[in-house]
C-alpha cells in the first residue's frame, strides 16, 4: 500500500471512529424531560425576601414568589424544591444547572446576554430610601452620602451606574444586612426593591424612613437558562393561568397588600 493510500485508510479509519463516537453520546434532553423525570423542579428564591419569599411561623418559605413557583411545579406535576441563593451566586447556580429557574430576576441586557427570561409576574421598582430629614431628590443628592446596598443584585447595579464618584456605596451580602446598616445609621441611604422598603417604612417609625426617589422600575421576571423554549413556554402559560383566573391578584393581594395591576407587568 502506497504511503498516500495508507493516509487516506488513516482518515477513514478516524472518520468513522468520530461517527460511532458521536453517535454513542447522548442527545441534550429537554428541560421540562429532566424535571419530570426527577420528580422535581429546583427553584431559586432569596429566602429574606419579604413579601416574596420568608420564613413563616412555622418555619417554612412563604410568600408571592412561593405561591407563583408552587403553581409552575403543580402545572408540571412535579414537588417544589426551593434552593436558597444570594445576589451573587444565583446565576452561576442556574447556568451550573444546580437549579433550573429563578424568582424575582429584574431585566438587564447584561444578564439577557447569559440567561433567557421568562414572564413578567410581579410589578417591582428599586427606590432610595432615607429618612425624612436628609434632603435628596435625585441622583445628584447622592453625591457625599453613604449608601447600603445588596451585592451584585440589580439594586447594585442600577446605583452604581447612577450614583456619582463622590458617593460611598458599602455593599452587603443579604437583605437584612443593608437593613440593619440602615436603621443603626451605618448609612445615611439605601437602595431596595418596593418590596422591601415597604417592610421598613412601616416599622421603623422612630427614624421616619421615606422614599426618596426611584432608580428602576422593572417588573419581576422568572430567569432560565438560554434555549430552554419548552420548559419557557410551560412558565408562561403557568402565569398566564394565574392572571386569567384571579390567583395572581390574590397572591397580589394577600403578600403585596395591594390589587395587581396587569399594566405593571410591562417593561
Amino acid at each position: 500500500m502506497t504511503i498516500h493510500a495508507k493516509l487516506k485508510s488513516s482518515i477513514a479509519a478516524v472518520l468513522l471512529a468520530g461517527a460511532f463516537g458521536l453517535a454513542t453520546l447522548p442527545a441534550n434532553a429537554d428541560a421540562v424531560a429532566d424535571i419530570k423525570a426527577a420528580g422535581q423542579i429546583n427553584v431559586g428564591i432569596f429566602s429574606d425576601f419579604p413579601p416574596f419569599s420568608s420564613a413563616s411561623a412555622d418555619m417554612s418559605i412563604k410568600g408571592y414568589d412561593i405561591d407563583v413557583a408552587q403553581a409552575i411545579a403543580d402545572s408540571l406535576g412535579v414537588k417544589l424544591n426551593l434552593v436558597s441563593v444570594t445576589g451573587q451566586n444565583r446565576i452561576p447556580y442556574l447556568t451550573d444547572k444546580r437549579v433550573d429557574m429563578l424568582m424575582s430576576v429584574g431585566y438587564s441586557k447584561e444578564r439577557a446576554e447569559v440567561i433567557d427570561y421568562a414572564a413578567a409576574y410581579a410589578p417591582y421598582y428599586i427606590a432610595v430610601i432615607g429618612p425624612a430629614a436628609l434632603e435628596v431628590k435625585g441622583k445628584e443628592d447622592l453625591a457625599g452620602k453613604t449608601i447600603a446596598v445588596n451585592r451584585g443584585t440589580l439594586e447594585d447595579t442600577s446605583l452604581t451606574e447612577a450614583a456619582p464618584a463622590s458617593a460611598d456605596i458599602r455593599r452587603f451580602d443579604n437583605y437584612n444586612a443593608v437593613i440593619q446598616a440602615f436603621i443603626s445609621e451605618q448609612t445615611q441611604l439605601m437602595v431596595v426593591g418596593n418590596d422591601v422598603g415597604a417592610q421598613v417604612l412601616a416599622k421603623q417609625e422612630g427614624l421616619k424612613p421615606e422614599q426618596k426617589f426611584q432608580l428602576l422600575t422593572s417588573p419581576s421576571h422568572i430567569g432560565l437558562n438560554k434555549n430552554e423554549e419548552g420548559l419557557k413556554k410551560a412558565i408562561n402559560d403557568a402565569v398566564a393561568k394565574m392572571l386569567a383566573d384571579g390567583k395572581l391578584n390574590e397572591s397580589s393581594q394577600t403578600w403585596l397588600k395591594t390589587p395587581l395591576n396587569p399594566e405593571n407587568l410591562k417593561d
